[in-house]
């Protein structure tokens, strides 16, 4: 998918929201566990009741790994689902990936060749050569970590070296790099303070923000410091979502949420 396909639908839908797939067997209502196939029959009922209402759903493949090759094939039977019913919509595999550049690029191969994501979130700790090969791939984006909502985040991100913040000196490196126009970045929706600043390095970039719902973040703060002239922002809602109920009305009371978050986007965007 392209990002003037991405910026389409957006503006199609009203809406900039993804919706995070991060399926816990634990979490999940009860009755599905009878199911062949229960993370993927939650899925299919989540995106049948909210497909409308995003562009983009973003299952976490930790949430997938931990079950096993039974994880596995449930997550390529999710994205098989989406991209078939659904090719519309861009989907993301926060992986969180990023190697030595052979092992990149069987990753980005992994990703975008045979499950067929149209993105993947990677670490750019490694530097170019582990991010490069992710950006090879034509009409795919590499969504790279730049500013993330969790407290550890000032740890590293935001330390100072030779007088600039560590996350805003990976932002300007990252725009040099071989088809850096395939990146986007994550920056989390806790630190809506500091998007003024990431706007002025990277203006037009699409932005992954989670955070908004479960994790305290604010639409109308992210909008407000965030938006770019084609919106450039990827709004991610997960717990606040999927799990809304655990009876057997789960995907409706999800698609409640979801319009919820869609409504005060469409209000943003006129």
């Amino acid at each position: 998918m392209t990002t003037q396909q991405l910026v389409n639908e957006i503006k199609r839908k009203k809406s900039f929201l993804c919706i995070g797939l991060d399926v816990d067997l634990t979490k999940i209502p009860q009755h599905l566990l009878k199911e062949e196939d229960p993370i993927f029959a939650f899925n299919k009922a989540i995106i049948d009741a909210t497909h409308h209402l995003c562009v983009a759903y973003k299952p976490n493949t930790a949430f997938y790994e931990a079950y096993g090759i039974k994880g596995w094939k449930s997550l390529a039977k999710t994205i098989k689902y989406l991209n078939e019913k659904h090719p519309e919509i861009f989907t993301i595999a926060d992986a969180k990936r990023g190697d030595i550049g052979n092992t990149s690029t069987m990753y980005a191969k992994a990703f975008f060749e045979d499950l067929a994501f149209d993105s993947v979130t990677v670490a750019p700790y490694m530097g170019k050569d582990s991010v490069e090969p992710f950006l090879a791939f034509d009409d795919k984006h590499t969504i790279m970590l730049a500013l993330t909502s969790n407290q550890g985040a000032f740890d590293f991100q935001t330390k100072t070296v030779d007088g600039k913040e560590l996350y805003k000196q990976v932002l300007e490196t990252s725009k040099s790099w071989k088809n850096s126009e395939n990146l986007m970045y994550v920056v989390g929706a806790t630190k809506a303070e500091y998007f003024t600043e990431i706007r002025k390095i990277i203006p037009d970039s699409f932005l992954l923000v989670p955070g908004v719902g479960a994790q305290g973040g604010n639409l109308q703060d992210v909008c407000k410091y965030g938006m770019s002239e084609n919106v450039g922002l990827l709004i991610n809602s997960s717990r606040g979502i999927i799990y809304a109920s655990n009876n057997e009305n789960f995907a409706s009371e999800a698609a409640k949420k979801a319009a919820e978050l869609q409504l005060q986007m469409s209000v943003i965007l006129n």
